[in-house]
């Protein structure tokens, strides 16, 4: 059975955001535009580190998946492909964290 990947959801998303279908949560955050799913990705953020810090497992598995389906929609709005941060991650696993922290302009 072959691995579900980030990209594979990021086409779903993509389907479901422009399918007009009213009983789609995609098409429906799509359509309330970037305020909307970026609160939603911050609500998903905050539940997922309180399922980290409480130690729940099952609630860190599901919050996680919603932040990652979130975060994605948010950069599906936004019109940034999925490859385009994976790219960014790919420059950055050559250094170490620290260095390519200190490296970014201070602002």
């Amino acid at each position: 059975m072959a691995q579900f990947s980030l990209a594979e959801l990021e086409t779903i998303i993509h389907q479901r955001a422009h399918s007009g279908d009213p009983d789609s949560w995609t098409a429906k955050l799509f359509a309330k535009g970037m305020d909307k799913a970026a609160q939603k990705l911050g609500e998903e953020a905050v539940e997922t580190v309180i399922a980290a810090v409480r130690g729940d497992r099952q609630s860190l598995v599901s919050e996680s998946a919603d932040l990652i389906y979130h975060w994605l929609v948010v950069l599906g709005i936004a019109g940034v492909p999925l490859d385009e941060v994976v790219k960014e991650l790919e420059g950055r696993s050559g250094r170490s964290g620290i260095a390519e922290k200190a490296s970014r302009p201070k602002g």
